[in-house]
């Protein structure tokens, strides 16, 4: 029954992104990207996964990396002051499959999904302030997602950083599916387990370096502490998980 909702989003950022993508003052930008991935399962090696990278943006749409957004009517209250609105669509790369590491030899593989949801995003000029909601609407992990966030952009000259600090919260159903092991799955080395729901912290940086007109550098930098009810998982052998991506656009 709660499904519906969750197809309405999905329809809605998928009809609502074609009318957007009409509009007259949208950026066009193409380029490839690599992203290094280190998951926090016991021995499993880092994963580079180079990809292209399309960023499209307008005052209604916008789309970078795999991220998807249908930008809602903001509410602006001062010149410096604004409460943007928005739908979202993402996709989630916390799958596996057995060969991928020992400790998951006979494990069933755990498949990536693509999520939608909601958010709210509070501009002002100490720090932007910013939560969202997403499900895991591919339905394999039937998983929920909370996020709150805050972050602020330097900028000098060409050159934009904009660190940040996110509180995620998974329920358990994501924790079960991507770390718990199910009574099947059992080895005398790697007993059944269950988690709850957890709450990990997130880390990031942001860099942008504009060399030319229509030519930017980007990178991203992530570190995630993980919660106890995630590294209690016996599939688990780190504290933190990381993530490092960098990509080079052309902007017509």
């Amino acid at each position: 029954m709660v499904v519906v909702p969750y197809r309405i989003i999905a329809a809605s950022l998928l009809s609502l992104s074609f009318s957007a993508l009409a509009d007259d003052a949208t950026t066009w930008g193409l380029g490839v990207g690599v992203i290094s991935t280190q998951k926090p399962y016991t021995g499993i090696d880092r994963e580079y996964t180079p990809l292209p990278v399309l960023h499209i943006e307008n005052r209604y749409f916008r789309f970078l990396g795999t991220t998807a957004e249908v930008k809602l009517p903001a509410w602006k209250w001062s010149e410096t002051q604004q409460l943007n609105i928005g739908l979202i669509a993402r996709y989630d790369g916390s799958g596996y499959t057995s060969d991928d590491a020992d400790i998951l030899q006979g494990m069933d593989k755990r498949k990536s999904g693509m999520w939608a949801g909601a958010k709210v995003e509070w501009q002002n000029p100490l720090v932007n302030i910013f939560t969202d909601w997403s499900h895991d609407i591919s339905g394999n992990s039937n998983g929920q997602r909370v996020r709150l966030g805050a972050e602020h952009r330097w900028k000098w000259g060409d050159v934009t950083l904009t660190p940040r600090i996110v509180a995620n919260r998974y329920d358990s159903n994501y924790v079960n599916y991507y770390y718990g092991v199910r009574s099947d799955e059992a080895r005398d080395w790697r007993p059944a387990w269950q988690g709850d729901a957890a709450l990990n912290t997130e880390i990031g940086l942001n860099g942008r370096w504009q060399f030319s007109t229509h030519q930017v550098l980007m990178v991203d930098v992530q570190t995630t502490l993980l919660a106890s009810e995630i590294k209690d998982s016996p599939l688990v052998d780190r504290s933190n998980e990381n993530r490092f991506f960098a990509s080079y656009l052309y902007y017509f």
